[in-house]
């Protein structure tokens, strides 16, 4: 059955025609008011890591998939490395991109799904660095005898900071120790575990390394599973002692450093070589002030997110976003652009020198052609020549000179 025309007016359904970019704006208002602080658990695929430092992937399942967008303001709290195939809970707000007129997660906190995804990380991480050769033995240091100087890399607060120093004061008490003070778990602690390697050996002025932290879960030691921390460990000059744990906690670290101490108390007694008697280990310290103080924090931040989750509050924010992440776009097609523009340009250079090789007077003189030259002019044609003219033969290889004997 055909559906008879019908004519529109100013006053039809003409007046409620929106614009793509009204219709966008209206989606894009109930989808980001009725989908805040959302958690999505999924797979990592397409994962991207740009050279602004936003972090762009899907997230998937068997029946469909989401786009999402991690900035780098976020990003950087991380304290593991995302991968395809991983699978994780990120957690966020449904936002829509304007411009290409998709949904997507604006993720804010990003965590693997229970420790079996940190488990194949460390997994693919290890095996990667065993193929580089990371952890073969020809490349351990041997640690000094007598030591005069210890640096440690620890967290300044952690029971096992205390445990160290005790041990090394009681069995060698003219040694002298330099603490470099770092954060052992959490966002950034690897970058600072490696920075802070880094900077013993530019100081240089230390007989070896201790590096570690009292014993925690496979996420409280994740820091030094982080191949940062594993290559600055590996470029080090100096001496490492890998002291993380307790005797059944393994890192990556440990496989990389000269020694693996089954303790941090333990980096102590193997670092200082003597006879003396074994001190009393300090027992760890009790956190239930910290943790309360660290619950109490929480929760006020958590106030201070519902009242930033709200849609007026973050919109300058989701604009600067959207144009952030248009100029990716920008970049990405720029880059094509200047690629063609390139290959266009060298087969038209390519092209003018098939064209000079072909009006190369040479070339034709090697297809059997010769040039005659009078007193040095050439001679186009044969009626400018007489009975007696000497003249030269031009070859493509060399002259022979002639005699015009008739015409």
């Amino acid at each position: 059955m055909n559906t008879p025309l019908r004519s529109t007016s100013s006053q039809g359904p003409a007046a409620n025609v929106l614009t793509v970019g009204e219709i966008t704006r209206r989606i894009k208002a109930v989808l980001e008011m009725g989908f805040a602080d959302v958690a999505i658990k999924g797979e990592i695929s397409n994962f991207k890591h740009h050279s602004s430092g936003h972090f762009y992937f899907t997230l998937k399942d068997e029946e469909a998939q989401i786009a999402a967008v991690m900035w780098r303001s976020r990003n950087h709290t991380l304290y593991f490395t995302p991968q395809d195939g991983m699978k994780v809970i990120a957690r966020g707000n449904v936002t829509v991109y304007e411009n290409r007129g998709i949904y997507q997660i604006d993720v804010i906190r990003l965590e693997p799904l229970g420790v079996g995804e940190l488990q194949i990380a460390f997994e693919k991480l290890k095996q990667k660095l065993t193929s580089e050769g990371l952890f073969e033995p020809s490349h351990k240091k041997p640690l000094p005898p007598y030591p005069e100087r210890i640096g440690i890399v620890t967290s300044p607060t952690g029971a096992a900071l205390q445990d160290i120093l005790n041990i090394l004061s009681r069995r060698f008490p003219a040694l002298e120790v330099i603490v470099n003070p770092v954060r052992v778990q959490g966002p950034g602690a690897a970058e600072e575990i490696a920075r802070a390697i880094r900077d013993f050996n530019e100081y240089g002025d230390v007989d070896v390394l201790i590096v570690g932290r009292g014993g925690g879960s496979l996420e409280d030691l994740w820091a030094f599973n982080e191949e940062v921390v594993a290559r600055a460990i590996y470029d080090s000059r100096l001496p490492v002692v890998a002291a993380i744990g307790h005797e059944i906690d393994f890192t990556i670290a440990d496989f990389v450093a000269d020694l693996r101490a089954p303790t941090p108390s333990a980096a102590a007694e193997i670092v200082v070589h003597n006879h003396t008697e074994l001190v009393d280990i300090v027992s760890n310290f009790h956190y239930t002030a910290k943790e309360i103080l660290e619950n109490r924090i929480a929760s006020a931040k958590e106030k201070i997110r519902n009242l930033l989750r709200s849609y007026s509050f973050n919109r300058p924010f989701d604009v600067i976003r959207q144009h952030s992440q248009r100029l990716d776009e920008l970049e990405r097609t720029q880059a094509r652009v200047m690629a063609h523009r390139l290959s266009l340009n060298q087969q038209h250079l390519l092209s003018l020198e098939h064209r000079l090789q072909a009006l190369n007077p040479g070339a034709v003189l090697k297809r059997g052609y010769a040039i005659v030259r009078r007193q040095g002019e050439a001679v186009g044609r044969a009626e400018r020549l007489r009975v007696g003219d000497e003249v030269d033969l031009q070859f493509h290889d060399a002259s022979v000179p002639a005699r015009v004997e008739k015409r």
